[in-house]
């Protein structure tokens, strides 16, 4: 039996194009169509992946991605009409994992499932812990991190940003390579999608966010994790 999606939408027909391309791709399909089904149906289907709709009657997508945030790390990716930048940062800033802004293309639906789904397994494959300095830690098969050895909760596309970063410190990455190193497919994407995630990692890992010490701002260009102290 192949991995478990729930996908999350009141218009019963994209439900069942979604559905249809999802089955044939192998993926087990479980569907709901409002807010308050769906966090049942997370609940009792324990889905791999959740496909959410954020326009949905009722309790919202940003609500329903934020109790699904509050129970586990199931990655999401979000499905919007909304075109206003704010509504797709505030998702991401949730957790979300990725997002694709209708109407969209079923086939591209599927790559984004699988990818997300790789780098999420792809995170508990390695066997490596990264160490900078002697305060920063990150155990990747764990998908744990530690700072001044205080454990730090972390998405798993937080953990895979900050570890990409962290193997190689004082490299500059732009937002392209970033994107490209958390989505391991090739689509055309929302770089300020960067931006919400990292504010998220300092919101966590900085003492303060506004005066970064380990990931670091290059304007104009990207970001950069600091290297440890000579």
């Amino acid at each position: 039996m192949g991995l478990t999606i729930l996908v999350v939408d009141d218009e019963p027909r994209i439900v069942q194009l979604v559905r249809d391309y999802l089955e044939h791709g192998g993926f087990t399909v479980l569907v709901a169509s409002d807010g308050a089904a769906a966090l049942r149906t997370a609940r009792t289907g324990r889905p791999d992946l959740v496909v959410l709709d954020l326009g949905l009657p009722g309790l919202d997508g940003l609500d329903v991605a934020r109790a699904l945030r509050r129970e586990g790390e199931v990655p999401i990716i979000m499905l919007t009409a909304r075109t206003e930048e704010s509504d797709k940062l505030v998702g991401l800033e949730l957790g979300a994992d990725d997002y694709l802004t209708k109407p969209f293309s079923p086939k591209e639906l599927v790559a984004r499932v699988r990818a997300v789904l790789r780098r999420a397994e792809g995170l508990h494959s390695p066997t490596d812990v990264i160490r900078v300095g002697s305060d920063v830690e990150l155990d990747v098969p764990r998908m744990e991190a530690r700072f001044g050895g205080r454990r730090i909760e972390l998405t798993k596309t937080e953990f895979q940003l900050l570890s990409t970063m962290a193997r190689q410190p004082g490299r500059v990455f732009t937002r392209a390579q970033l994107l490209d190193a958390v989505r391991g497919v090739a689509f055309e994407s929302y770089e300020r999608a960067i931006d919400a995630h990292v504010k998220n990692i300092r919101k966590k890992i900085e003492k303060d966010p506004r005066s970064p010490r380990h990931l670091l701002t290059v304007f104009g260009v990207g970001y950069r994790f600091a290297e440890p102290p000579a």
